[in-house]
Formats: C-alpha cells, structure tokens, sequence
C-alpha cells in the first residue's frame, strides 16, 4: 500500500512500467521553485551540454548585481554575483538546480530567449506539447504565486527532464562548486541516499512545501526509476515536509514492485479452425512473467503466425507478451493437432 501525503497533491509513477495513480485533485496550485525544472529543460534543448563540457559562457553585469540585490532584499533566493565573473551554463544550471537561485532562473531566461516575456511564452508553448494541460508560468522561477500546476502535470515533465543526461546528472548532484561563493548545497536532502536521485525542490508561503523527486530501483535485475511529486505540505517545516512526505511515497512505491506471473503456463490466449471447421486453441507454453504491483492492468498482446495449412499438437502458433514490458515472451502452442482439409473437402471446393 503506498504511503500517500495526507496534504496537498502527490502522483507517482514507475518509469517505463505504468502509473500508480494521483491523490489530491487536480487543481492547479502555485509551485514555487519547481517551476525551475522546466527553465532547465528549456535551457538544455535549446543548449545541449555533452558530458564533461562546460558549455556557454554568461559575464555578469552590473544590471545582473542590481536585480541579485533587489531580489535579496525581497527574500527570494539568490547566488551572490559580482559584475565581470563569467559563469558557464553548467554553473549556471547547478545554481539553478541545487540552491535554487532566482536571479540565475533569470538570467538563463535572458541568455536563451532575450527577455522574460519571450522564455514565459516558450515554457507554456512546451507545457502544452507535453500535454501539461493545468500548468501555467508566469515567470521562469516560480517566485509568483500565479505560475501553478499539478502534480500529475509536473510528472510528465520530470519525465522528460529526467531522459536528458545533464540534467540528471546535475540533480543527482549532493552539492557543487560554484564561482564567487565556494561549494554550495543541494536542497534536496534525499540525494545521494536510498537510491534518491533528483530532481527539485520548492518552497514559499503559497505553495508550501513541494519535491519532484526519482528514486533508482533494481528489480528483477532491472534498473527503474520511480518518479513522483509532492505539492502542497506544510507539516513542519516547509522542505522538510516535502521531503519526508516524498521519501515515504517513494520508499512505498519502490517496496510494492515485484515480478509477477501475469499469464499462467496453460492460458488460453487464441483459438484458430481449419478450412473444413476443425478447431484448437493456443495455450501459453510457459508463465508469461511481468514487473509491476497488485491491482496493475498490463495489456498483453499476441502476435498469431501466419496461416499454415496443417498443425502439430504443440506446435507454437503465436507469440505472447506484455505489451511494453520487459520481461520476455512465451509461445503459445496448439493444444491439439489440426491435419489439412480431407481429400472430400478439396474435391467440393476445387472451385
């Protein structure tokens, strides 16, 4: 049984195997700082950052110093920035990511599409492509309280974020070096234990406390990673409780999966007759076995054979498996021989 946040919303989902499903309502809420995920995306489809690599270079200016000011004095989160430092789009992205820097959220929005305005209208243009239907920014940090969404809609993103290699590599990170302030912390207390890998934190008055987080799982012998969102807490501390409500979720998630029998040896799964109206059924061959947890539906597609004139008992007439699964296939055979249409047969049907 998965440990839903009694507060707020929250969804989960297993990578490449299926959904758990959403608690919460699906009511656009504000988002704080996990509105940041998708300036990072943004920025690395537009940039891509080959491992190893540094790419672009920003020089602060000192319009960049005024505005880290402004938003200092308004209690936003900040990296500290001196007029002339150059700062790459790596440590641009860890600041981002990591400490959660407001003035470099903007900053990035300025280098990739010229001004605010312009990188809004791309980050709701790539919310509606990836079927975000209940998000809406209206600024790349998430400070304002009208950039909102769900969780079922911040999981969709995470998905796709979490499928480009720097920015997993880079939420995956406990802690960077970043120019002019030394070696600065991921809010993200989850990494680098239990498997937790990523991704994003967000906190203020508004939203409360919220986590993207991925969780890495072998099962099986299968990598996974168990992707979920948490919104909306506020027992305790802020991040503390988006944490904690995210580590519980996760931790429940990972614990359900299982590899199970999804068909038993013996199913019966197809049935094929002959030109004269002889019949036999296909049965799997063997236990068609499958990743997953109680109460998941697991389509299963079967792949019949091309049609043969005449059928051993035993012999495979089609293949079976979970359609998107990874477990394997099974034949399915002929419960009984099915000879060719009688010499009679063929006289009657000669024309």
């Amino acid at each position: 049984m998965l440990a839903w946040p009694s507060e707020g919303q929250a969804a989960v989902e297993v990578e490449g195997v299926g959904s758990f499903g959403s608690t919460g309502g699906s009511n656009p809420v504000p988002i704080a700082s996990v509105a940041k995920v998708m300036t990072a995306y943004l920025t690395l489809r537009e940039y891509p950052l080959p491992p190893g690599e540094q790419g672009f270079v920003v020089k602060i200016t000192p319009g960049d110093v005024a505005e880290e000011a402004q938003r200092l004095a308004l209690g936003e989160s900040t990296l500290s920035v001196k007029a002339g430092e150059r700062i790459t789009e790596r440590q641009a992205l860890q600041a981002l990511l990591l400490p959660s820097a407001n003035n470099i959220a903007a900053l990035l929005a300025v280098h990739d599409a010229g001004g605010l305005t312009a990188f809004v209208a791309r980050m709701n243009s790539t919310a509606r492509k990836l079927r975000m239907v209940s998000t809406m920014y209206t600024d790349p940090s998430g400070f304002n309280d009208e950039t909102v969404s769900t969780a079922v809609d911040q999981l969709k993103l995470a998905r796709a974020a979490m499928n480009i290699p720097a920015f997993a590599t880079i939420v995956d990170e406990p802690s960077a070096e970043l120019p002019g302030v030394g070696r600065v912390a991921n809010f993200n207390g989850l990494v680098g234990s239990g498997g937790y890998v990523g991704v994003k934190t967000g906190s203020d008055r508004a939203a409360g406390g919220c986590l993207v987080f991925a969780k890495q799982v072998t099962i099986g012998g299968r990598r996974l990673k168990v992707l979920g969102v948490v919104l909306g807490q506020r027992e305790g501390s802020l991040i503390e409780a988006a944490l904690s409500s995210a580590q519980r979720l996760g931790d429940s998630a990972a614990a359900s999966l299982r590899v199970e029998t999804a068909l038993p040896a013996g199913t019966r799964v197809l049935s094929a007759s002959s030109a004269d109206g002889r019949r036999t059924t296909a049965m799997t061959a063997d236990a068609l076995r499958e990743l997953g947890w109680g109460g998941l539906t697991l389509p299963v597609r079967v792949v019949a054979r091309p049609a043969m004139s005449r059928l051993r008992a035993g012999e495979a007439m089609a293949t079976v498996a979970v359609q998107g699964g990874s477990a394997g296939v099974t034949s399915a055979v002929s419960a009984r021989a099915v000879a060719g249409p009688s010499l009679g047969w063929r006289l009657r049907h000669l024309f």
